[in-house]
């Protein structure tokens, strides 16, 4: 009987490597979640233009009592218009919203704010600096912060009906001082 090569054992042992890795990798809980280095220290610093007729918020403001979330947006995603109604529930809720528009010419972000209200407590621009600080991969991204100013949870993504009842909610109480 002939002996294999190495050579020809080799690429299908790395094959099972390579399949091992990708299976055990989507094993996670939710291969959506993406690591936050931030969650559980206190939010960065914030930079921000003003945006419209009021001022931008501080890092005072993120460090004020209470739960607060931040929320990056802009008027040219399509999924930060899909979240905006989740956005207004929770703010008709009395939950303070904190928007930083990314990117995002003024007067187009002003027009959605126009079209389909405006959920923010305080809001402004960033260019970018603020959101590389932040660690923000993309927008929508939104940060739950409890009342010392620490960070509870980043959330990548549109927040959804589901999203909301399963991972805000939650992260909202532990904000709180709850569960």
């Amino acid at each position: 009987m002939p002996r294999i090569s190495l050579l020809m054992a080799l690429p299908p042992i790395l094959f099972a490597g390579l399949a091992a890795t990708f299976y055990f990798g989507m094993q996670r809980e939710n291969p959506d979640d993406l690591p936050s280095a931030r969650e559980g220290g206190l939010a960065p610093s914030v930079v921000l233009t003003q945006l419209g007729d009021d001022p931008p918020f501080s890092d005072a403001t993120l460090r004020e009592e209470g739960v607060k979330l931040v929320n990056y947006w802009a008027s040219w995603c399509a999924p930060c218009r899909a979240e905006h109604p989740m956005l207004e529930q929770l703010a008709a809720e009395g939950i303070p919203i904190y928007g930083i528009n990314y990117k995002d010419r003024p007067d187009n972000a002003l027009a959605f704010l126009q079209e389909l209200g405006n959920p923010y407590a305080a809001m402004g621009a960033d260019e970018g600096r603020t959101a590389l600080d932040w660690g923000l991969y993309g927008v929508p991204e939104t940060y739950v912060i409890d009342g010392e100013g620490r960070i509870v949870l980043r959330f990548a993504g549109p927040i959804t009906a589901r999203s909301l009842e399963d991972t805000i909610r939650p992260a909202l109480a532990r904000a709180a001082g709850g569960s």
